[in-house]
């Protein structure tokens, strides 16, 4: 039996923001207290812009030293988003949420704030350096999916290993009926593609409803995407919505929109196959794509409004065969534990001997 440990999560927190990252550590913190351990986390405040910034939170990382806390040792300390795995502590392992993918994967493109200039280039420069040089430090160095672990190995040259995260929802989800609407939960913004979405809708031969929840920085230009195609009837925009809420839509969907750019991982997708739920999902969607199957738990299409409309068709027109493709979710996904997160953790730390 693995003795009592002292563990401490660190992460970094957007201020006024809550997303599946703060989902992530919370489910952890709580998995790992049932186990018997004694655990909190550490975050720091997050900001990007001047982009001096990030070298600033780099620092402030770097200057934490986990070692003890008010003279009794910590044991452990599990590092997650950028820049959380700069800490300091002698006994690290990393499970990596994302890096700050504007420096890396999105450089130069729509979703990157990095212009070119020999400033932007000389701060990306050196937070890879600097990454590179955090990730190789670990004890045990994990991903929370094969995509990030790739995104790791292609610009830091390191190995990481896939060690997927529960949903918090877990237990809560659950299958009902196959409704007359399509669900999408994912957060309102660009990167998760909902404009693709209301486009698909406007081309769709079926009058179906799609029902989106979550709120975002996008939610104006939605609404005023929604109004210019004439889909005030058809796409509803709840808002947040209470947890007995999203799991009463989830139980009676038809099936579930996620087609974000890229994903790191993709806690919608998870919990659209708890529910039974087909998902809908793009060639490139990242982290996604390691559950969806098409034509055996989804539907995969090209990103483009036309493709998405013909796959939603196929849904919308045969409640039978969205049921079809529902039945082969919960199997799917059934491998990814809090059993199996904390058995792998806990496991390289034995290994390590540091503990």
């Amino acid at each position: 039996m693995t003795k009592s440990l002292r563990i401490i999560i660190c992460t970094a927190q957007v201020p006024f923001v809550r997303g599946g990252a703060e989902l992530l550590v919370e489910g952890l913190r709580d998995a790992l207290r049932a186990r018997g351990h004694t655990v909190d986390i550490v975050s720091l405040p997050y900001r990007w812009q001047p982009h001096q910034h990030l070298l600033d939170s780099i620092l402030a990382w770097r200057l934490i030293d986990l070692n003890q806390v008010d003279g009794v040792p910590v044991d452990l300390v599990i590092a997650t988003k950028f820049p959380s795995y700069y800490v300091n502590h002698r006994n690290k392992i990393i499970w990596l949420v994302h890096q700050h993918r504007q420096a890396y994967d999105w450089y130069g493109g729509n979703f990157s704030d990095f212009v070119n200039t020999a400033e932007d280039r000389a701060i990306r420069d050196a937070l890879i350096r600097a990454d590179t040089a955090a990730l190789g430090e670990a004890t045990g160095l994990y991903a929370i999916s094969a995509n990030v672990a790739q995104r790791a190995k292609r610009y830091n040259s390191v190995d990481a290993q896939a060690l997927y995260p529960p949903s918090a929802y877990t237990d809560t989800l659950r299958h009902s009926t196959y409704g007359d609407y399509i669900l999408s939960d994912a957060r309102l913004d660009a990167a998760k593609r909902l404009d693709l979405l209301i486009r698909a809708v406007a081309q769709m031969q079926v009058p179906f409803r799609i029902v989106l929840t979550s709120t975002g920085p996008e939610r104006a230009a939605l609404e005023a995407l929604i109004r210019s195609l004439g889909l005030q009837n058809r796409v509803e925009l709840h808002g947040f919505v209470s947890t007995d809420t999203l799991m009463d839509l989830y139980a009676h969907a038809r099936a579930v929109y996620y087609a974000p750019i890229d994903e790191d991982y993709g806690f919608t997708t998870v919990q659209a196959m708890r529910a039974k739920k087909a998902v809908v999902t793009c060639t490139d969607a990242g982290g996604t794509l390691e559950f969806v199957r098409n034509g055996h738990n989804g539907i995969i299409c090209a990103p483009e409004p036309q493709a998405i409309a013909k796959a939603l068709d196929s849904l919308a027109s045969d409640a039978a065969y969205a049921a079809s493709l529902g039945a082969h979710g919960p199997a799917s996904v059934a491998h990814i534990t809090w059993e199996h997160v904390i058995d792998t953790l806990l496991r390289t730390t034995t290994r390590s001997g540091t503990v």
